[in-house]
Parts: C-alpha cells; structure tokens; sequence
C-alpha cells in the first residue's frame, strides 16, 4: 500500500510541476496561443533557464578568439567576425523568441532554426541589392574555388532505354531525390498531395528545360528513375514514418522514473522524436479558403524545389557543393515547424495570425525569386515553347473551372449535397 501511495503523490507532485512549467511559459509567452504544449515535464532540468551560462559561455569563446587568432589575416578576421556576429544573434534570439509549434529536442532549438532563417532573409536581402558579378564573387567569400563558369551538362543526349544508360544514370543525386523526398513526406503529411508534387515537378522540369540544361532528362530518366523509383521510395518511407507516428501511443515517462542505464538511454535518445504527431487533412474542395489554401501551399513547395537549381545556376555553384547541401538541409528545419504553422492557421477558425516560422519562411522565398528574377536579366532569352504555354494555360482554366463548379454553382444548383459534404469533410477533419 505504501508503494502505491508513494507512486501516487510523485505523480501528483510532477503534474504539478507540469502545470507550473505550462504557467510559466504562458507568463511568459502569452502572445502564443496557438499550441498549448509548450515545455516537456518529463525532462524537467532540461528546460531551467541557462542564460547565464550561456553568457558565459559565448564570452569565453569571444575571449579566445580575441586573444589567439592572427590578428594580420584580415579574411580570416572577417570570417571570424561575422560568425561572431550570427553567433549572438542567434543565442539573443534563442532566449528571447516565441516557442513555435514543436518542443522536441527542445523549443530552444526550434527558436534557433527561426534565428537561422531570419539570417538567412538578412543575407539574401543583402544579395538582392548586389549586382549579378558582385554576387558571383561574394560566393568566394565562401569557397575560393567558386566564381567560375558552371560546365552545362544534359542528361538527356542519349535516351535509348538499355542497361548501360540507365546505370550511367544512376549518381548521388537519387539518393538525394529520394532523401529529399522523404522529407517532404514529413512536411506535407499527405500520400496523394506528396504524389500531385512529384508529377508537377517534373512536369516543370519538362517546361523549364530550355532555361536550365540540367533539367533536359531521358523519358525514362523523368519517370522510371525519378518518379516511380526515388520519388516513390522517399514517399513511401516517408508517409510510414508518418503512419508509424500518428498511430503510436505517447507515454513519456521521466527520466529519473526510470531505473535502468538502458531504459534512461533509450528515453534520452526518445528526446530527439516527435513528442506528439499531428495528422494534416487538407480537405482542398471543403471551402474556397481551403482549395486557394492548398494551391498556395503548392506553389510554395515548388519554389523551394525550383530556386536552388536557379540560384547556383546563376551564382555558378556546382550542384554538388556544400553550399547547395547545407541550403537544402535549412530549408528542410525552416519548412518543418512552417507546415505546421501554416496547417493551423490554414484549418483552425480561430487562428487569426500566421506563425512566424511560416511567415519568416514565405519571405524567404520569395525574395529568393526575386534575387532569380533580377540576375536572370539576359540569362534566359529563349521564349518558352509554344506546348508549354498552352499546356500551363489549360492548367490554370482547368483550375479556374473547378473553383467556379464547386464553390459557385454547386451550392447554388444542389445546396443539400453541398452541405452534406461540408459536414463530412468537418467530421473527418475534427
């Protein structure tokens, strides 16, 4: 009996805890009411305040840098001074943000991938006043081996179906079409909608091949090695990831609850997954709201897609720099907590403010297409193909049509059925 009474008061005593980390945090955050998970009672001494330590810390560093860097190397005292710089707004960014939609590994980490975002706007904010050479030579600044014309390269010289082309096709990049994909699959959260990208996209590729050679791929190469092999593969990882997630039971325990080295390892490695999962059901034909929602949503994903291969096409950036690589992977971190974000205000009714993840993100990328667009001047004088202009133009009638038939007329000529559907669609989602 005192076993049980024992377990019961220390449950009463975290729940406790819990319920005060949540007060405070509101305290702290009451501009923040969109997510009501805002700390993580089982790991309590992971999220006391460390502001001083942190202070510390980043003095002791600037400290040494100042004492024992070469001070007559003026590249490398810049270098050294501009990450100095990124490095405090990012730590007085970490400690006074917002928490965003995700607690896990910690919301200190996700108000850093805001900070690293909003580095990245001041960077290609910067980029967007320079001329096109000036840009091609800031790029130095970080590899001195760049600057140079990029090689073309097509993949589409030879295109008769065999194994010795088809092996000759096969690089790094299906493994990034398939990591990339599977990281798409946990930003959309949606089978048929990660489906609708992958075709869109290499239908793009097909309409933009006249501007970037890269994109002039075999019929094969489009659909057999990209769509329905590495597409497929990061699709189908990607949504069992997501089932896996959904389905599973939450029972997090605290770490001091737990008696084992094993047991407290597994739940220390447990902090680095999802501490719940949202399912996105998007509903696109529910309202009109919905159905601009999802196409915004797209057109969204596919400039993320599309601005990398025209920036380091324009900034002579080879595809396989680092560069690229770490692009990519801050676009995946920025574009996880945004979906999220973006999914609320786009669902909830009562949500009346876009997060700043989502926001800070859709900034981004526009300004990235306005960097494409203004060094683009005289890069791309080809016209687009007659076919492409016609095929983008049914697409957008086809578009512009359905919206009329299900939104205007449907309701008008069969009210009953409309709201049937809007009934079930809400059951669904609620």
């Amino acid at each position: 009996m005192s076993s049980g009474s024992d377990d019961a008061a220390t449950l009463t005593l975290q729940q406790r805890r819990a319920q005060a980390a949540v007060a405070h945090r509101r305290r702290e955050h009451p501009a923040s009411p969109m997510y009501h998970e805002s700390s993580d009672p089982t790991l309590e001494f992971v999220y006391h305040p460390r502001t001083l330590s942190v202070l510390v810390a980043l003095l002791a560093g600037f400290l040494y840098v100042a004492l024992y860097v070469d001070p007559s190397n003026d590249m490398l005292n810049t270098k050294w001074g501009l990450l100095a710089l990124c490095s405090v707004f990012v730590v007085v960014s970490v400690i006074l943000f917002r928490d965003g939609p995700f607690i896990r590994p910690h919301p200190a980490f996700w108000r850093g991938v805001l900070a690293l975002n909003v580095l990245y706007e001041m960077f290609l904010v910067f980029l967007l006043f320079q001329s096109k050479s000036t840009g091609r030579q800031i790029m130095t600044f970080f590899d001195p081996a760049l600057g140079r014309m990029l090689p073309e390269r097509s993949y589409g010289d030879n295109c008769a179906l065999t194994v010795q082309n088809v092996r000759d096709g096969i690089d790094i990049f299906v493994l990034a079409h398939s990591l990339g994909w599977f990281g798409k699959a946990l930003i959309i959260r949606n089978h048929t909608m990660c489906w609708i990208m992958s075709i869109v996209f290499e239908l793009l590729e097909y309409s933009l091949a006249h501007q970037l050679p890269n994109f002039n791929e075999c019929w094969w190469d489009h659909w057999i090695l990209d769509v329905f092999t590495c597409n497929w593969l990061g699709i189908y990882v990607g949504m069992k990831f997501c089932e896996h997630y959904n389905m599973k039971t939450y029972t997090w325990h605290g770490i001091r609850e737990i008696r084992t080295i094993k047991g407290k390892l597994t739940r220390a490695g447990a902090q680095f997954t999802p501490y719940s999962w949202t399912a996105y059901r998007w509903a696109p034909t529910r309202r009109f709201k919905n159905f601009v929602g999802i196409i915004f949503f797209a057109v969204l994903i596919m400039l993320a897609e599309l601005n990398v291969f025209y920036l380091k096409s324009l900034l002579w950036v080879p595809p396989e720099h680092l560069l690229v690589t770490a692009r990519l992977a801050l676009l995946f971190l920025f574009s996880l907590p945004s979906a999220r974000e973006y999914y609320e205000y786009y669902s909830n009714s009562r949500c009346k403010r876009m997060g700043a993840h989502c926001w800070m993100l859709i900034v981004t990328l526009v300004t990235e297409l306005l960097i494409i667009v203004k060094f683009g001047r005289g890069e791309f004088t080809e016209p687009f193909p007659r076919a492409v202009v016609v095929f983008w133009s049914l697409v957008a009638a086809a578009i512009v049509g359905f919206s009329v038939w299900q939104f205007v007329l449907v309701p008008r000529l069969w009210p009953s059925k409309r709201t049937s559907e809007s009934d079930g669609a809400r059951a669904k989602i609620e």
